[in-house]
């Protein structure tokens, strides 16, 4: 990932994961998000929460998606001044539609990041019948 997110990388100032919902965190024993973050070379920070527990993107149409995720995440409490002026970089597994990247991004945006970049593991461009 950061080989090939090279020039989505530079010039970050911090990574910010696709945090998991407690309860998902919790059975899944880690978040995949936060891992892959460790490994990129740039300082990870936990500013975002998930508000809500969601049904997993996996078998949702992309409509559903967005609305599966809309209002979901928010920013932690404090860490509104660290994020002001910030180019940050969301880290998740798999893009499909983007719906998770996006409902981040607006979080962030709102908050005072000035630029919201995206890098993934992998991007499903479709899926079999």
């Amino acid at each position: 990932m950061a080989q090939a997110g090279a020039s989505v990388l530079d010039g970050a100032d911090f990574l910010v994961p696709v945090p998991l919902h407690i309860a998902r965190h919790y059975g899944r024993g880690f978040n995949q998000a936060s891992e892959l973050a460790k490994h990129l070379g740039i300082p990870s920070v936990n500013v975002l929460r998930r508000r809500r527990a969601t049904a997993t993107q996996t078998d949702l149409p992309e409509a559903e998606r967005h609305r599966n995720v809309r209002n979901a995440f928010a920013v932690r409490h404090g860490a509104r001044g660290r994020l002001q002026g910030a180019t940050v970089v969301v880290i998740d597994d798999v893009s499909t539609t983007g719906a998770t990247l996006d409902a981040c991004a607006s979080v962030l945006l709102a908050a005072g990041v000035r630029e919201v970049r995206a890098l993934t593991a992998a991007r499903a461009v479709s899926r079999l019948p």
